[in-house]
């Protein structure tokens, strides 16, 4: 079985273009993350940390690009000589991919492929760096750092999400350490309608809560 290459696909309104690059990846970073926020709620010692969003998921990796040919000093040849090519030629290519299409008013979709690997997203930052150059000053080697971002189509967002809707009656039981706020925080995404459930159920005191205790919540 031969080396798989990695590759980057470019999708563009008016087609897709495929960069194979010529020595693969030593290694590839993913990093995951959420957002949260954070509100204060009279009473307490320190502020309700909430959930926000799940961040898009983020690629970072380097490629190593090189157009250079050797001039031969043989004195048999077989077939037209080759000749190195300008490397910024394909640094280009992908740099367009941080850049607007007009035709699609965005970035292009860029895919890149590698083994097991198969990171849909859209490249957020890139540098390059020439390392070679030939005698007339034609870069022929470079180094590329580059850093996409996840796409999620609304579709896989809902797909994916864990949470029940809030738009109809629920039942919570109370955990120790849990307060109202955390209930609502958890079920509405905002702390401060933990007044709506103490409301729909008769709480006087936020506070004056047990572990075991069921509380309803009320449909939005």
């Amino acid at each position: 079985m031969g080396l798989t290459k990695a590759k980057l696909e470019i999708e563009r309104e008016v087609g897709k273009s495929v960069i194979e690059v010529l020595f693969n990846p030593s290694e590839y970073q993913l990093t995951d993350g959420s957002s949260y926020s954070e509100k204060k709620i009279q009473g307490l010692d320190g502020p309700i940390i909430q959930y926000i969003s799940g961040d898009a998921t983020e690629l970072s990796l380097s490629l190593f690009l090189d157009t250079y040919v050797p001039k031969s000093t043989s004195l048999i040849s077989f077939g037209p000589p080759k000749e190195s090519t300008d490397v910024s030629i394909i640094t280009k290519q992908i740099a367009d991919a941080t850049s607007i299409d007009g035709s699609m008013h965005r970035p292009p979709k860029v895919t890149f492929k590698w083994g097991s690997l198969n990171f849909e997203g859209v490249v957020t930052k890139m540098n390059h760096t020439y390392t070679m150059f030939t005698e007339k000053g034609m870069p022929v080697r470079a180094k590329v750092s580059l850093t996409f971002k996840s796409l999620i189509s609304p579709r896989d967002t809902k797909r994916k999400s864990p949470f029940e809707s809030p738009d109809r009656t629920k039942y919570r039981t109370l955990r120790q350490g849990m307060g109202l706020w955390d209930i609502a925080n958890m079920e509405y995404g905002d702390p401060d309608m933990w007044k709506v459930i103490a409301r729909e159920n008769g709480i006087l005191n936020p506070l004056d809560v047990r572990p075991g205790q069921v509380v309803k919540l009320p449909a939005l």
